[in-house]
């Protein structure tokens, strides 16, 4: 039986420093804060925007909600963005994103500025990830994936990781981040000859490709730590990862849950990027 790899302890360790880095900021009369935009009434977002708001509260960060109407005008959405950008007050902005189809998500992205971008999504956040430079953030969920290997003390450094996807959200920065721990990294995708013979040999598996049943027992060997990424609905209606869990879970060493995994991490990524954003900003360095 694996062992279980569940978020919630790793995002209230993860909340205990973040905690104690707004109180720092707080002694300075720095207010770590959070602006979410959100456009539309979207379900899935509003459900995120109400636990964001409820862990920022929780740990000393304020959180406001800037809720525009779906029809908004491209050029006023980006005029909201520039005040964001401008105010000091401001530390980290959060954009709901998928952006209604009438605009232009790549000139959203490009607009904000990168030292608010608390959720990896401008290029700027993106060169920091992958040179290292210590600029920008990583995209949350990525950097829930290696929180939770550290977490769980699973040492990177010289293991094999195959990760599963290649996108700009998980698949690509997460193996960089893979990499900085000094991990071998293969990333696989749609093209890949013979997804299996890749899988089996790992010592770890990132499976982000968000598909139902994508890690099948064909895939795994005993001994391996799988961190599955996916959020996919099964037949009964029920969430479910990418990771064919009743099949993977009785052969690999550690798995995540789905859900209860790597999604539980995230809105404290979120927020422990925001207090950081403000020391950054202020020139205070965290003890």
């Amino acid at each position: 039986m694996a062992e279980l790899l569940k978020g919630a302890p790793v995002a209230a360790a993860l909340n205990e420093k973040t905690k104690a880095g707004a109180s720092q900021l707080r002694e300075r009369s720095i207010v770590p804060t959070l602006a979410l935009v959100r456009v539309g009434e979207n379900d899935a977002d509003i459900y995120y925007e109400r636990g964001a708001v409820k862990r920022c509260g929780a740990v000393g960060v304020e959180a406001r909600s800037v809720v525009l109407p779906e029809d908004i005008a491209q050029e006023a959405l980006l005029e909201v963005i520039e005040e964001l950008n401008r105010d000091g007050s401001v530390h980290g902005v959060l954009i709901f994103r998928p952006l209604p189809k009438h605009i232009d998500d790549a000139r959203i992205r490009a607009a904000l500025s990168p030292e608010k971008d608390v959720d990896g999504i401008t290029d700027g956040s993106l060169a920091g990830v992958f040179t290292g430079n210590g600029h920008g953030f990583c995209p949350c969920t990525a950097q829930s994936c290696v929180e939770i290997l550290d977490h769980y003390g699973v040492d990177c450094a010289g293991k094999r990781a195959v990760v599963m996807g290649r996108s700009l959200v998980i698949g690509k920065p997460v193996s960089q981040l893979l990499l900085a721990r000094n991990a071998t990294v293969t990333v696989c995708h749609t093209r890949t000859r013979d997804l299996p013979a890749e899988t089996k040999r790992a010592d770890i598996i990132v499976a982000a490709v968000g598909h139902l049943n994508a890690l099948e027992k064909q895939h795994v060997s005993p001994g391996q730590t799988v961190i599955d990424v996916g959020i996919n609905t099964n037949a009964e209606g029920k969430m479910a990862g990418d990771a064919d869990f009743e099949a993977v879970e009785p052969v690999v060493g550690a798995i995540t849950p789905v859900p209860g995994g790597v999604g539980s991490v995230t809105t404290a990524v979120l927020v422990a990027h925001t207090v950081q954003a403000a020391a950054r900003q202020n020139n205070v360095m965290l003890t």
